[in-house]
Formats: C-alpha cells, structure tokens, sequence
C-alpha cells in the first residue's frame, strides 16, 4: 500500500481537527461530486477553509499515492535522473511534492504554483514539520495555469489532477507551456475515460515537440488502444484513517486510487519490452498477460505456462502496470 508519510499523516490529522466531521463531510460530497463530473472549471473548486481542509483529507492521500507510482515507476526507468528542481503546477496542499522527495533525495528546491489562498496556506502548514528539509522548504507562490505567464522551469514538473479543470481550448498551450523549460514532465489524470483520453492527447503533444515517453508506454509510437472503445489506466491502493472512513462514508480500510498518466523527458529512458496493462489473469498452471509492447503494439492474454519456469514465477508474481520482457 501507499501510506503518506508519517508527519504528512499526523499533520493532516491535526489539521482535520480544526473541523467539525459533519461539516467536513458536507465539503467531501460537494467535491466529490465535482470530481467525477470533470468538466472544466468556472470559479474556484475551493471556496472555504472547510473545503480546503475537506479536499485535504478526501484526495491528499490518493494523490499522494497516485503521484509516488507514477514517479517511482520514472525514477526505476530513469535511473540517471536525478532531479534538483521540481515545479508542481496547481499543486494544491503539496502532495506531489511530499511524493517526489520521497522519491528522489536529490530534490533540493520545490515549488507550488497554486491558485488557492487556503490551498496554500494549509499547504504551508502541513509541510512546516516535515523532517524533509526539501518538502519544508517548498516556495509556495499563488498563481493561475496561465500559458501566458513565464514557463515553469525546473528539472522536473508535474501536474496532477488539473487538465480536466481546464478549457479544452487551453489544454494543448497547457501542454507546451509546461514542456517549454523542463527537462522532465509528469501528467496525471483521474483513471477513467474521459481521463485517459486527455492523457492520450497530452502523450501525443509531448512526442511532437521533442520528448520521450518514460513511463507507463514502452515506446514513443502512437497510442494502439482504440480511442472510445478502451482505457488506459493503473491503480494504487492506500489505507483508510477512521476519519478518512467517515468523510468518505466507506467501510473498507483501503481504497484503490485509479489513474492515467504520462512521464515525458528530453532524454531517452530505459523502456521494458512491454507493460502490464491489466491485473494478471492467475489459472492453474498458467498465468495469462494483457500487454503493450513495443514492437506489436497491444497483445491481449499472452500466456505463460507452468512450463516456462523462472518466466511462470515472474508472471506469477506480476503486478498490473509492471514491465514485461517480451523476449
């Protein structure tokens, strides 16, 4: 599972404190419901302190797990990475940057470009006890996604969870406008349909001005899946707090964050063969792989037999979203 951090948890859980459950719940619905809906934006999502906190503890978590594998699947494809700088544009409370210094010890300067005043300013207070010294250090700078303003620059960029906010008109200028000084960028979108095809779209931009893709595709050639029919997506499950439970209205001790994403740099990574692009089907004997490849695009229900050995306990073992060799 992917468990926040310790002084992140205890932090977030003070915070929380400050507000009562009921009126916190209130908040959870409101955004809930606006999450799944993922149109644009008119105004601002967040509109009180109760929101901000509410947004805190209902998607800090599950962002914070859903950005930790996207980084931590780059880092392992791009070990000669090691990013300084990080951007994180319209970053919210900071969960990307709590997940990208987990990630990378080489991180030495954060910042949080962000449009909310309390989004920052809990921010702020969430990450002023961090015992990384990176995370509580973050420059926090109140702005808008705004293509018009100078490009973020820094070894590594990311956005999480906000070109579905955005005008379909703006997205591609988006787009640019974060590739323009970056040597890394890191896009994430909620696992559904809609998600994964602004995610497909985002891909395909990046690779037209110049970048390759790190993760999750094995290669740089246009997506195969068949836009409308299927999606791309990975999932990352995190534990439920009592409170976590109770603002969410949930029984479960965990939940499974789905997501899309695409990790582009200017230089060309280590790629497996393949992806695991669904759960594993285990059978007796046999264990059946849905893939990516790089050479022959999709290949639904590979099998890998008993037979097979080392190859049999590998794919028994196998997770959806690992690499695969195909060879």
């Amino acid at each position: 599972m992917a468990v926040l951090p310790d002084d992140l948890s205890s932090a977030l859980d003070d915070e929380l404190a400050r507000h009562p459950v009921p009126r916190l719940a209130q908040s959870v619905d409101r955004l809930s419901t606006r999450y799944r809906q993922g149109d644009a934006a008119a105004s601002p999502i967040l509109a009180t302190e109760a929101d901000v906190a509410a947004y805190a503890g209902y998607r800090m978590p599950a962002t914070y797990a859903a950005v930790h594998a996207v980084l931590a699947e780059a880092a392992s494809r791009a070990p000669g990475f090691e990013p300084r700088t990080q951007v994180d544009v319209g970053g919210g409370t900071g969960a990307a940057v709590w997940a990208a210094a987990t990630v990378w010890s080489s991180l030495e300067k954060s910042t949080v470009l962000e449009q909310v005043a309390g989004a920052i300013g809990l921010g702020k207070r969430l990450a002023a006890g961090a015992k990384n010294a990176t995370v509580r250090n973050t420059d926090w700078r109140r702005g808008f996604v705004d293509p018009a303003a100078p490009a973020p620059e820094a070894d590594l960029v990311t956005l999480s969870y906000v070109l579905g906010e955005l005008s379909d008109a703006s997205r591609d200028d988006v787009v640019r406008w974060l590739t323009a000084k970056a040597n890394t960028v890191a896009i994430v979108e909620p696992g559904t349909p809609a998600g994964y095809e602004r995610i497909r779209a985002a891909r395909a931009q990046l690779i037209e001005l110049g970048l390759h893709v790190v993760a999750p595709c094995p290669h740089d050639a246009a997506c195969p899946i068949v836009a409308g029919k299927d999606w791309c997506h990975f999932s990352a499950r995190l534990p439920r707090s009592v409170l976590h439970r109770r603002l969410k209205a949930g029984t479960l001790g965990f939940e499974d964050e789905k997501f899309a994403y695409v990790v582009a740099s200017r230089t060309v990574p280590e790629r497996p063969d393949a992806r695991i692009i669904r759960h594993p089907k285990k059978h007796k004997g046999w264990v059946a792989l849905d893939l990516c490849t790089a050479s022959d695009g999709l290949k639904p229900g590979v099998a890998v037999s008993k037979k097979q050995g080392p190859r049999y306990r590998a794919a028994r073992d196998a997770e959806w979203g690992d690499g695969w060799s195909t060879n």
